[in-house]
């Protein structure tokens, strides 16, 4: 990076208001996307070009590499982990598109879930991932005002949640079950056709100039560059978005060749075209009709050959969610996994089975479930934090369980769980005993060893607990459903009285937000600053959950969302990847 002086004026870095930098740059973020969605893209990019000559997005944008983004301590090519702030500062005057030159990637390879074999990560330098996430704010909202529905991976608001919710909408008031392609894009963000994808970005110039660098900086692999001609660097910011472009019109183009109602011996057969969800790289195709499916497959491997892609033979099968069929000689069992998630229908009476809208029985009834593949990992994930402390305190075993088994039963407390949380206790007590077992002296009889580490307290007689820490059992994890995001919503379209509820944060002053905010003065804990009508304000609790805080009102704090979202790198994060 350049030595480009600071002036006096300049503001210090940890003295930036942040909330203000925020709505200055959602501002023009949702003038794009109400542009796009009017028709009028000619103004969209005019508004592009000053969101990135905006000296707030460039702020929001070295924020988020530098501190928000959990890899920013992940150096590229140059070396650089980490920037102080004043060095965040002199970096502002460098993000300029014009004369902008990409570095090459560095290669990290790191173990994929539950596989033997490794990914390969590219990683930018500090520069690139600034100019990456300052690129990327101008060119999501405008295409968030045009992605399909039903695409939910990587998208603002959307979550792999949405995904089942819209699956589960699809197979559910179905008498009969239904067929289902679950299918999976062989190496997407490897195999991307670069020509393609920069016919579809459909940006101003210079933009396309630079991600066509980015796409072409090719990779330093212990020393040795090797040059990049397709995919999208997975690593980089941008990246997932890129994707998203390139398999943007898969889903709308496949339902096209499918007439939405047609005429079959005199009846008219309605709800003809084909259901289909894409998650990412992973999509399902849901219908009646076998040979509707294998249409739907044949037109999808079609589309999927402009883009320079295929699918993935072993990954992608045809299955039916009620009955067994036969599919290339072999039998398939019913439903089929997705996400993380068991999808199944099963055979009901009367009085248990699902009903259409109108009130008629289907004489089944679909349940989602966490995926028998998934609950082996999380055992195997606990077996390696219990024979990772084996000698360890009780305390610091406590606190390394916690997150695990919170972040697990949150992901799937959405879904039909409560049999399996309930398992999930027997297994771990039983692994919980046997970490005791080994503790113990040869002459100390067992009871008294469990005794040692089990005591009365919030589960009852067996809780395993110190003065300081409890465990949290999995059955404690209330069945909460997720109510599934509006097709057409996104949170660039303004509409704050609908996202504030599904992201529970708050516009106005609800009874429980104006007590808090009474209570605390009107000043936000976090950043000590007082909040303004337009601030969004988050809920958080004060001690987290996953070390023993409750959700009474004492424990409640009202922070300004930047705020939360600072705070929220110092407590335990979730993050899962499935």
């Amino acid at each position: 990076m350049s030595n480009a002086s600071i002036t006096k004026t300049t503001p210090e870095w940890n003295t930036i208001n942040w909330a203000k930098v925020q709505r200055k740059v959602f501002k023009l973020q949702k003038r794009i996307f109400q542009a796009v969605k009017s028709g009028n893209k000619v103004k969209a990019k005019k508004l592009q070009k000053l969101l990135l000559k905006s000296h707030y997005a460039k702020l929001l944008a070295i924020r988020k590499v530098t501190q928000d983004n959990q890899g920013k301590k992940t150096a590229g090519v140059d070396g650089i982990k980490a920037l102080r702030p004043n060095q965040r500062l002199k970096l502002i005057k460098e993000l300029t598109l014009k004369g902008y030159k990409a570095k090459a990637l560095r290669r990290v390879w790191i173990p994929k879930p539950g596989r033997e074999e490794k990914r390969g990560l590219g990683i930018p330098t500090m520069k690139d991932r600034a100019m990456q996430a300052l690129v990327k704010s101008a060119l999501e909202p405008y295409w968030e005002a045009q992605f399909e529905g039903t695409s939910y991976g990587f998208r603002p608001g959307r979550s792999a949640h949405d995904a089942i919710g819209r699956i589960y909408s699809g197979i559910n008031q179905c008498s009969g079950g239904k067929y289902v392609l679950d299918a999976d894009i062989a190496k997407c963000f490897d195999k991307i056709n670069h020509e393609y994808l920069l016919s579809k970005v459909d940006c101003p110039y210079l933009i396309k100039r630079i991600i066509k660098q980015w796409l072409q900086s090719g990779v330093m692999d212990n020393g040795v560059f090797e040059e990049t001609d397709s995919g999208t660097p997975q690593g980089g910011v941008i990246s997932p978005l890129l994707a998203n472009i390139a398999l943007h019109g898969m889903i709308n183009d496949t339902m096209n060749k499918f007439p939405k109602s047609f005429y079959r011996n005199g009846k008219q057969v309605r709800d003809n075209q084909p259901k289909i969800i894409r998650y990412a790289d992973d999509f399902v195709i849901i219908h009646n009709e076998y040979e509707v499916i294998l249409q739907c497959k044949e037109i999808i491997a079609q589309w999927l050959k402009k883009a320079g892609l295929e699918l993935k033979p072993e990954k992608t099968s045809i299955r039916h969610t009620l009955k067994s069929i036969e599919h290339d000689g072999q039998t398939v069992d019913p439903g089929f996994d997705f996400l993380g998630f068991n999808i199944r229908s099963y055979s009901k009476g009367k009085h248990r089975s699902g009903k259409t809208p109108r009130g008629k029985i289907i004489g089944s009834k679909t349940l989602i479930k966490p995926s028998k593949k998934k609950i082996l990992a999380h055992h195997e994930a606990l077996k390696e934090v219990i024979k990772d402390n084996k000698k360890a305190p009780q305390a610091a075993l406590i606190a390394r369980l916690n997150p695990i088994i919170l972040g697990w039963c949150n992901y799937y407390r959405t879904v039909a769980s409560k049999e399996t949380f309930a398992s999930e206790n027997n297994v771990l007590w039983n692994m919980l005993r046997a970490w005791t077992v080994n503790r113990k002296k040869k002459k100390t009889p067992l009871y008294e060893a469990l005794r040692k580490y089990f005591s009365y307290g919030k589960y009852g007689k067996w809780t395993f607990q110190t003065e300081e820490a409890v465990l949290y059992y999995h059955a404690e994890t209330e069945i909460k459903r997720h109510q599934l995001v509006k097709p057409d919503a996104s949170p660039y379209d303004g509409n704050w009285t609908y996202w504030s509820k599904r992201r529970g944060t708050y516009t106005g002053t609800p009874a429980r937000v104006s007590r808090l905010l009474k209570k605390q003065k009107g000043i936000c804990p976090q950043c000590k600053q007082h909040f303004t009508p337009e601030d969004l304000i988050e809920v958080d609790h004060i001690i987290p959950k996953s070390k023993g805080g409750l959700d009474t009102y004492n424990n409640l704090q009202a922070l300004h969302r930047h705020c939360h979202e600072a705070k929220s790198k110092n407590d335990y994060l979730y993050d899962w990847h499935l």
